[in-house]
C-alpha cells in the first residue's frame, strides 16, 4: 500500500503524520461494527461550546444497507463518484445551526463539527482504515433525500474503509494519490503576538 507519511518541520504525533486522504478502497473488506462504533465514540469525545455537541452524524454501509448507501452516494459529484464507489463506509457531518441548550444561533456549530470529524479521521487511522472528506457532493439533495431538518447544515461526506492498491484507480486519479503532500510553511500561516510576525522564518 502507498504511503504518505507527512514531512514535518518538527517532530509531531506519528497519527497525525500518517494521516491523509487516499482515493483507493478496497470493497471487498468490510468495516465491522465494532470499529464503526469506535469512529462514533471518537467524535463524541470532540470539544464543543458549552459542550453542546451539536452535530449528528449519519454513517451509511455498503455491507448491511446497500440501497441507501447508493442514494447516499449518488449525492456524491461525479468526479468523487469515479473512486467512492470501492468505499464500504460513507458518512456525512450535519451541523445544528442552534444550540440545544437554549435553541439561541450557534456561530461555532460548523467549526465543533469540523473537530468531531478530525477525530473520526484520526480514529479511522488508529484503527488501519482511511478517511477521505469530500466536499463535492449535493447538500440539498442530501437533506431532501434523508429527511434532515433545515437547522442542520451538511458540512461534508467521508468515504471510510480499507485501503487499497493504487492499481486500481484510473491513470488521473492514480497521480493525484502518488503526488506528493504539501502544506504552507510556519512562518506563511502562523504569527506570534502580532499580525505578520511570522512565528519562524
Amino acid at each position: 500500500m502507498l504511503e504518505k507519511k507527512a514531512i514535518t518541520s518538527v517532530k509531531i504525533d506519528e497519527l497525525l503524520a500518517e494521516r491523509w486522504s487516499p482515493r483507493a478502497f478496497d470493497k471487498t473488506k468490510a468495516v465491522s461494527e465494532e470499529k464503526i462504533l469506535s469512529l462514533c465514540e471518537a467524535a463524541r469525545w470532540a470539544p464543543s461550546c458549552f459542550n453542546d455537541q451539536p452535530y449528528v452524524i449519519m454513517i451509511w454501509n455498503q455491507n448491511d444497507d446497500l440501497e441507501s448507501w447508493q442514494n447516499a452516494y449518488e449525492c456524491l459529484s461525479k468526479p468523487n463518484q469515479e473512486w467512492v464507489k470501492n468505499a464500504p463506509l460513507l458518512i456525512t457531518a450535519l451541523a445544528s445551526d442552534k444550540f440545544r441548550h437554549d435553541g439561541s444561533a450557534n456561530r461555532w456549530g460548523q467549526y465543533d463539527t469540523g473537530a468531531a470529524m478530525e477525530n473520526i479521521c484520526l480514529q479511522a487511522v488508529s484503527l488501519g482504515l482511511v478517511a477521505h472528506q469530500m466536499g463535492g457532493f449535493n447538500a440539498d439533495k442530501l437533506k431532501v433525500d434523508f429527511n434532515i431538518p433545515d437547522e442542520f447544515t451538511p458540512m461534508s461526506m467521508t468515504a471510510i474503509g480499507y485501503q487499497a492498491d493504487e492499481k486500481i484507480l484510473s491513470d488521473k486519479l492514480k497521480e493525484r494519490e502518488k503526488a506528493d503532500r504539501y502544506r504552507r510553511e510556519l512562518g506563511i500561516t502562523f504569527f506570534r503576538n502580532k499580525w505578520k510576525i511570522k512565528i519562524i522564518d
